[in-house]
């Protein structure tokens, strides 16, 4: 019984060509075009003359073009054995394509991190991880097997640089281990590998002592005295400035440190951190203390064209240790970060303002993915009684601890 028309359309008619080449042929035609040998097999012949190999082949169900190489450096014989090799290889589900990428060259271990850090690159808001990433590997990596090729990298090689840190830098450790498996699993996306060795050392290594260590912070009775010790310093402007401004604001450090103008408004004594320096990838509206504005209000003379609140004398943003240096010459036993500690405790045990108005203050997210898709309000106006609170406690302004009654009252 005859097919359809519509299926006649779809799929022709007739048997298939096989070795329907000649050795003769392939040696003398000359005019330019494919010929089909069958299953999937082409002599491609250019204007110029040049002949060459191709094989039409369906790897993981996408159809693909393989050169085979050029006649007469490759005959028909050895044409037809490949493109079955490629075709049995392709039904098993492997991908013939692989071994040729292989053979292109496979990078050593450095020159893999780097492509790794490349493609991560745009993916991190803090460009720090852009130092640190190498770093680390410069220094705990590749004087081991940093200029091997990353498919002879064993895991005997990994434990052998991570056993003699592994408990004693275990924070570091552990990053060097997230790290080199990030290269070991580009590899092997690549295809230059079929294993991830990094994930059989950990259970060799044994378990960590998880020591957890605070960041520094003063109790926030001391944190006036400390604001004090600062203004008092031979610091640049810029820094003690903008040290007043993290502590009023309980804001992280670089948050701060690259403030711009065209954040703040002192109209409304608001400041809008932008998304990118957030942690929590989302706009962060500060509401501004009477202190809080009296402090940018100091830093307007240190304008100087770059649009930056707290400016170096190099009119670029403050470095990441400027601030700690500071504390630690001054002899305040705290890091910058210890101060939203210092904040958060004094809210905690100096006022009834309620937990999710401090937590909103300090930018956290709910831990509870429920409770934070329904928690939209950023309680903003509750917000800067919190702050204008802190401001006056940090002030020695009589009144600043509040009472039930008062928190009550908020709206």
């Amino acid at each position: 019984m005859p097919y359809p028309k519509r299926q006649r359309r779809t799929k022709p008619r007739g048997r298939h060509p096989e070795n329907a080449l000649s050795a003769a042929f392939v040696r003398a035609v000359a005019e330019a075009g494919r010929y089909c040998d069958g299953q999937g097999l082409y002599l491609q012949v250019d204007p110029s003359g040049n002949r060459r190999w191709i094989q039409r082949l369906v790897i993981a169900a996408r159809r693909c073009e393989l050169g085979l190489g050029g006649f007469p450096l490759v005959s028909l014989k050895e044409a037809r054995t490949q493109a079955f090799d490629n075709r049995r290889t392709a039904r098993a589900g492997g991908d013939p394509l692989a071994g040729k990428r292989r053979a292109k060259g496979i990078p050593t271990f450095a020159e893999a991190a780097a492509r790794v850090v490349e493609q991560k690159r745009s993916g991190w808001r803090n460009p720090k991880h852009a130092h640190d990433w190498p770093a680390t590997l410069e220094r705990f990596v590749f004087p081991r097997f940093g200029q091997r090729p990353v498919s002879q990298i064993t895991s005997a090689d990994i434990l052998g640089v991570l056993a003699p840190i592994w408990h004693e830098k275990a924070e570091t450790a552990r990053r060097v281990r997230q790290r080199i498996g990030a290269v070991m699993q580009w590899a092997v996306a690549m295809e230059y590998r079929v294993d991830n060795p990094c994930e059989q050392v950990v259970a060799t290594l044994g378990r960590q002592r998880d020591v957890v260590r605070h960041m520094p912070a003063l109790p926030h009775a001391e944190v006036a005295e400390a604001l004090a010790t600062v203004r008092a310093s031979g610091a640049t402007t810029a820094a003690k400035l903008a040290f007043e401004f993290l502590v009023l604001t309980a804001a992280r450090s670089g948050e701060v440190r690259l403030a711009r103008w065209d954040e703040i408004d002192l109209d409304d004594d608001v400041w809008t951190v932008p998304a990118e320096r957030m942690k929590a990838n989302r706009d962060h509206r500060v509401p501004l203390s009477h202190r809080a504005a009296e402090v940018l209000q100091a830093a307007r003379a240190l304008r100087d064209g770059s649009n930056l609140v707290f400016p170096s004398p190099r009119g670029k943003p403050l470095s990441d240790m400027t601030l700690s240096k500071l504390l630690r010459e001054q002899g305040v036993q705290a890091v910058p970060h210890g101060f939203r500690s210092s904040f958060r405790d004094w809210a905690s045990e100096q006022t009834n303002h309620p937990r999710e108005v401090v937590e909103a203050a300090l930018a956290h997210q709910l831990k509870d993915k429920v409770e934070a898709a329904y928690a939209r309000s950023t309680l903003f106006e509750r917000r800067r009684r919190l702050m204008a609170d802190w401001g006056a406690y940090l002030a020695g302004t009589p009144g600043a601890r509040i009472d039930a009654a008062s928190t009550a009252a908020l709206p």
